[in-house]
C-alpha cells in the first residue's frame, strides 16, 4: 500500500488533554508509586495491583473515556490523551530497541500501565520483546525496511498480533521523544466509517475464514515461524463488526478472498486518521475495531530518535490462563500454545474392549 492521504483532524473528536496542574499532580503520584516498587519486576500481580491503585488518581473524565472505549468503542477506534506526564530526564533512545530497566523511565512506565488498568488487564508475549509488559518502539540501525516497529519505512496497516490466539484488545503508544522532522504520522483506520462503502460481496467474503496471517519476525525468531489458523477479517454484529487485517502479512486463500482484501485495502485509506505523536501524548488503539500503521521517517541513531513505549491489554485475562505461568501476565511461546491446542483437539482414545 502506498502512503495514503490523511485526515489530520479526525482524532480531535476523541482527544482529551490534561491540564498542567493535573499532569504535575499525576507525575508526583507516579513517582511515588515507582519508588515504592523499586527493584521489582513489572510482571508480578502485587506490582500491577499497586499501579492500578495509582490509576485511580487519573482525572474522572479520562477514566470515563477509557471505560467508554472499552465497553462500546467509538467510530475512530482510538482515544488520544495529551499532556500525560513523562520523565523529565530521559535517557538516550535505546539503540538496540530495548530499555531493560523500567525504573529508567518510572513516570512513563507507571503512567502508561495506570491508563491500561482502566482498559483491561496488561498482557505480554514471550516471543516478543523478551515478554516485557511495556516495550520500546524505536528505530534500529539495519532494520530500516523491515515491516516491524524497528523500521523507518512506511509501516503497513495491521491488527496488532492478529495471528495470535490471545491478541491484544487494546494497545497504547506513549511518546517519550518524537522524530525531529515531525514526519512520522501514526495512522488509525477503523472499520465503522468505511463499512457502508464496502460491497456486499466483499463483506460476505470478509466474514469467511478464508485468510491467514504470517507470524511477525519477532515471533518467528523464537521458533514460532508459521501462519495463523484461518481467520475471518470481519466478525460479530452486521452493523458493528470487529476487524482483523494485515495488509502486509495477510494471505487470502481463494480468488474471491483476494478480491475482497483488495477492496478493503482500497476503501480503508479513504477514512484514515493520522497524528504526529509528541512527548506526553498517548494513543490508545481499539485493536478489535481498528488497524494502525505509521508513515516513513528518517532516523539518525544518535540517541535522540523517535521513542515510543507500547503496552497491550485484554478485556478477559482468564481466557489465556492455560498459556501463562501462575502469577504471570506473559503468554508462553506460540509453539507451546499450538502443541497444547493440538493435544486438546485430538480425539480421546477408546478404552480397550470398547468400540466407538
Amino acid at each position: 500500500m502506498e502512503e495514503p492521504d490523511l485526515d489530520l483532524t479526525a482524532l480531535s473528536e476523541v482527544t482529551l488533554a490534561l491540564s498542567d496542574e493535573e499532569s504535575g499532580r499525576l507525575r508526583d503520584r507516579f513517582l511515588a508509586t515507582a519508588a515504592g516498587l523499586a527493584g521489582s519486576p513489572l510482571d508480578r500481580e502485587p506490582v500491577l495491583a499497586e499501579i492500578a491503585v495509582a490509576g485511580c488518581a487519573l482525572p474522572d473524565r479520562l477514566v470515563r473515556a477509557l471505560h467508554s472505549l472499552r465497553a462500546t468503542g467509538n467510530q475512530h477506534g482510538a482515544l488520544l490523551v495529551e499532556n500525560l506526564p513523562i520523565d523529565l530526564d530521559l535517557p538516550a533512545t535505546p539503540a538496540g530497541g530495548d530499555l531493560p530497566d523500567w525504573q529508567a523511565v518510572p513516570v512513563a512506565t507507571v503512567g502508561q500501565l495506570a491508563v491500561s488498568s482502566h482498559l483491561g488487564d496488561v498482557i505480554g508475549f514471550a516471543d516478543e520483546k523478551c515478554g516485557r509488559l511495556v516495550q520500546d518502539v524505536v528505530p534500529v540501525a539495519g532494520a530500516e525496511h523491515q515491516q516491524e516497529n524497528s523500521g523507518t519505512a512506511f509501516l503497513e496497516l495491521h491488527t496488532e498480533d492478529g495471528f495470535h490466539p490471545y491478541k491484544p484488545d487494546f494497545l497504547s503508544l506513549l511518546c517519550l521523544r518524537g522524530d525531529r522532522e515531525r514526519r512520522s504520522y501514526t495512522l488509525v483506520g477503523a472499520i465503522a466509517p468505511i463499512l457502508p462503502r464496502l460491497s456486499r460481496t466483499c463483506v460476505e467474503a470478509l466474514r469467511q475464514p478464508l485468510f491467514r496471517i504470517r507470524y511477525s519476525s519477532s515471533f518467528a525468531s523464537s521458533g514460532s515461524a508459521g501462519w495463523s489458523a484461518p481467520v475471518a477479517p470481519l466478525s460479530g454484529p452486521a452493523g458493528d463488526p470487529e476487524l482483523v487485517a494485515d495488509f502486509y502479512a495477510m494471505e487470502p486463500m481463494t480468488r474471491g478472498a483476494r478480491w475482497a482484501l483488495e477492496e478493503l485495502a482500497t476503501v480503508l485509506p479513504s477514512r484514515l486518521a493520522g497524528t504526529v505523536l509528541t512527548p506526553g501524548t498517548l494513543l490508545v488503539v481499539d485493536n478489535r475495531a481498528a488497524v494502525h500503521g505509521r508513515t516513513a521517517f528518517t532516523a539518525r541513531y544518535d540517541g535522540t530518535d523517535r521513542w515510543l513505549r507500547r503496552c497491550f491489554a485484554v478485556a478477559d485475562l482468564r481466557r489465556s490462563r492455560a498459556s501463562r505461568l501462575p502469577g504471570s501476565r506473559v503468554c508462553e511461546p506460540l509453539p507451546t500454545i499450538r502443541q497444547r491446542d493440538r493435544r486438546a483437539e485430538a480425539p480421546a482414545p477408546v478404552p480397550p474392549g470398547r468400540s466407538g
